[in-house]
């Protein structure tokens, strides 16, 4: 499994500036441990322990022999227009995204790891050519529902198919960034300074057993003992400049990585643990068939 160092995350520990490229190759989640198994498309890791399907199954779609699931919710959601034109389980979201931000950092909550920023000024201005982007986003992680815990083990693949099948599609590693920074390019979608209490991060990081993890005999009792997760829209604060809530934490968020370097796959937003849960960090060091604990997605349109 690749991992990627500070520098190749844009950080500069001499000046204590982010320099936030897009996407950023941010090393991997410290839940994900060089012994973890991925995900087959055959539906097997590689140590050939059985994976399980996604939960609270009401639409499958077959994949790789796997089942990816979909909410009938969804489905009737997009059939109504919105004011703004996207359907009302989705917001809009339009203006000039920035490929690269500098975001300086003023004080480092891991002094040494310079993993998360406590306190950022404000992002400078930005000096490259802009994007013009309009689109959609779900309001909150799949099922796109208030009140519902988000779904989790979702490989990349699974997730790109349970939007397609409710007439959706996975977000771009840019689209994703613009809809949790705004377009003030905010580090965090609620400001510039680090708040575990606004979000769902900054858990204390609980050790997985990659074989209970992706054993059938022991999946459910080891996902339950690590479970961080809470329902979506349950931290009223932790909603972006445009309304879409917890894009900081709760669960990995899978987006297409539009580099397609190493892979079409990357995760945006950290989870519910001590990770770096900022809008510009990409981790890429997973491909399509890697599923784990704590990723799960949303879609866009």
């Amino acid at each position: 499994m690749r991992k990627f160092g500070l520098l190749a995350c844009g950080v500069i520990a001499a000046t204590g500036v982010v320099l936030s490229a897009q996407p950023t190759r941010a090393a991997s989640p410290p839940s994900v441990a060089d012994s973890v198994a991925r995900g087959s498309s055959a539906g097997e890791s590689r140590t050939g322990a059985k994976l399980l399907p996604l939960a609270n199954v009401d639409a499958a779609l077959a994949l790789g022999g796997m089942k990816v699931v979909g909410g009938a919710h969804a489905m009737a959601g997009a059939a109504t227009p919105h004011a703004t034109s996207c359907p009302n389980d989705m917001v809009e979201v339009e203006g000039e995204y920035c490929p690269y931000v500098v975001q300086p950092c003023k004080r480092w909550m891991d002094p040494k790891t310079h993993m998360r920023c406590a306190d950022f000024a404000p992002s400078l201005p930005c000096h490259m050519k802009t994007t013009h982007k309009k689109f959609c986003v779900d309001r909150y992680e799949w099922p796109n529902e208030a009140g519902k815990k988000p779904e989790y083990m979702a490989s990349w693949r699974e997730a790109k198919g349970a939007c397609d099948i409710v007439g959706k599609r996975l977000c771009t590693d840019s689209e994703w960034t613009m809809a949790c920074e705004g377009e003030e390019h905010l580090p965090y979608p609620y400001g510039l300074k680090r708040d575990s209490e606004a979000c769902n991060i900054d858990r204390a990081y609980g050790f997985p057993d990659p074989r209970k993890v992706y054993d059938a005999d022991t999946q459910a009792a080891e996902l339950a003992r690590l479970d961080g997760r809470e329902p979506s829209g349950n931290r009223p604060a932790c909603v972006s400049p445009y309304g879409a809530h917890d894009m900081a934490g709760n669960v990995d968020e899978w987006v297409i990585n539009e580099t397609g370097d190493p892979y079409n796959s990357g995760l945006k937003g950290g989870y519910w643990g001590p990770v770096k849960t900022r809008c510009r960090p990409m981790t890429v060091a997973h491909e399509e068939t890697f599923r784990y604990y704590q990723i799960g997605f949303r879609c866009c349109q």
